[in-house]
Order: C-alpha cells, then sequence, then structure tokens
C-alpha cells in the first residue's frame, strides 16, 4: 500500500487527508493518506526514513517556505514563487536511507483557475493580499501573472519591502482603489468562527471581490461581512480540491 500524507503543524482539521482518503475509497485505490503533525521542520526526516511507502507530501502552514532547504530538487515554478505546498518522494534502490525529494507549488494552480473566474471584462482590478506566508506567495505570483496590480497586508512592521502596507494603513482611499481582497492568512478558520481579518468593512462595495483561501467554515466571518456589503465571496474549497488533484498527477506522473 503506497502512502502520502501531510505535514505541518497544528493539523487538527486536514482538508487533504478527507479528500484523499475519499479519493482512494472510490477510485478503489490502495493508499492510506496520514497526517504527520511535526512541531519542527527537522522532523520531516523521521517522517520520510519511517515510512517506507510514502509517495508524496503535502505541506501546509507553517512550512510552506522553511521545508525547501530540505529538498533535493525543485520545479520552477515553485523556486519563482519561493513556498512548496507538494512535495514528491522518490527511493533509490528501495533503500530507506537513499531518497530524492522535489517541491512544486499546486497553490499557485489552485487559486489561479478558482479566482480568474470572478473577473469581469474591462475592469481595472487591484488587490490587496491579507498575510505574508507561503499561500500568499503563490495567490501574488498568480495575479502577477494575470497582470493585477497587488499589495500585501502584514502586522508585522519588519517586512516592508515596498509591497507591504499595514493593516492600520487601510483608509477608505486604499479599500476603494483596491476592489480585489483575498485573505490568505489562517484567522478565522475553525474554531476560531468568530474572528476575522482586521479591515475597514464598512468602506466595502458591491464592486468588491473578497476570496477567503480559508474553507473550514464554509462561510467565514471575512466572507460574510463582504456580502453584507454586497461585495462578490468566494472561499478555498474549490483552490483546495483543484490543488489537491494537481499534487495527485504530479505524484503519479
Amino acid at each position: 500500500m503506497d502512502t502520502y500524507g501531510l505535514i505541518g503543524f497544528p493539523l487538527k482539521h486536514s482538508f487533504s487527508a478527507g479528500f484523499f482518503t475519499d479519493k482512494f475509497r472510490k477510485e478503489n485505490i490502495d493508499a492510506e493518506y496520514l497526517n504527520f503533525e511535526i512541531e519542527d521542520i527537522l522532523d520531516i526526516r523521521r517522517v520520510i526514513l519511517f515510512n517506507q511507502r510514502l509517495k508524496g507530501l503535502n505541506v501546509t502552514t507553517p512550512y510552506k517556505e522553511k521545508v525547501i532547504p530540505f529538498l533535493n530538487n525543485i520545479s520552477p515554478e515553485a523556486e519563482k514563487i519561493g513556498a512548496v505546498n507538494v512535495i514528491k518522494v522518490s527511493r533509490k534502490r528501495g533503500d530507506m536511507y537513499f531518497y530524492e525529494l522535489t517541491g512544486y507549488n499546486t497553490d499557485y494552480i489552485g487559486f489561479k483557475n478558482s479566482f480568474t473566474p470572478l473577473l469581469k471584462p474591462g475592469v481595472n482590478y487591484k488587490a490587496l493580499i491579507l498575510g505574508t506566508g507561503g499561500a500568499s506567495k503563490a495567490v501574488s505570483q498568480a495575479l502577477t501573472d494575470i497582470q493585477i496590480e497587488w499589495l500585501y497586508v502584514s502586522r508585522s512592521k519588519g517586512k516592508n519591502n515596498g509591497r507591504v502596507i499595514y493593516y492600520s494603513d487601510l483608509s477608505q482611499e486604499i479599500i476603494h482603489t483596491h476592489n480585489i481582497i483575498i485573505n490568505a492568512s489562517p484567522v478565522g478558520t475553525f474554531p476560531d468562527v468568530e474572528s476575522c481579518p482586521d479591515i475597514p468593512y464598512n468602506f466595502l462595495t458591491p464592486d468588491h471581490i473578497l476570496y477567503d483561501l480559508v474553507y473550514n467554515p464554509e462561510e467565514t466571518l471575512f466572507l460574510r461581512k463582504g456580502k453584507e456589503k454586497g461585495a462578490s465571496v468566494k472561499n478555498g474549497q474549490e483552490m483546495l480540491e483543484l490543488q489537491a488533484l494537481a499534487a495527485w498527477e504530479i505524484w503519479n506522473s
């Protein structure tokens, strides 16, 4: 039986485990999907050494960037983005100590294919990306590739590289000139369902698009507040499904 899995911390509510377990059952695939909750990225070595049938890993918070130094190879798109959410594990001659890890980024594929149908022709879009972690890097690259200007919104004063503003900077003018707001942070994820990113929701209009990478709950407080102002909203469920299917193709190519 082949093994696939997810590394991250914490892993209380994993989309991937449910998605792949259901896929294996429906398609009669002889495989298992395990959650590997590791408190330190160094523990990835233990995960690989003690799971001899491991063929692939998904990577989630907080390791999408931290895992890169542990890889033997990285795909051009993942290197460009600077974050990895999929690892293909290749064994050499069945030797548990001789393996090769190749990193990919399917968050990019999932987000781009899920998000672009929301766009209307002829509209001049600008985006705010809430959060500066690994997922936000895939989002920013996708926006760049479809020629949408963007800014990161961060809580940390140490991350200003010219494309970062802070939550305290979110004036009415900035909200009105940025008609796309994407939550790429974990804020609002179950069980913390009464939390939402600290933006001035009263400045939102029906011309705004709010996209939340969070999928649990189905409607986050962030999206609910946007909907109350007439904004178009979408959660991260489809993105996750698309990135998972892309990961499966990578692992079995």
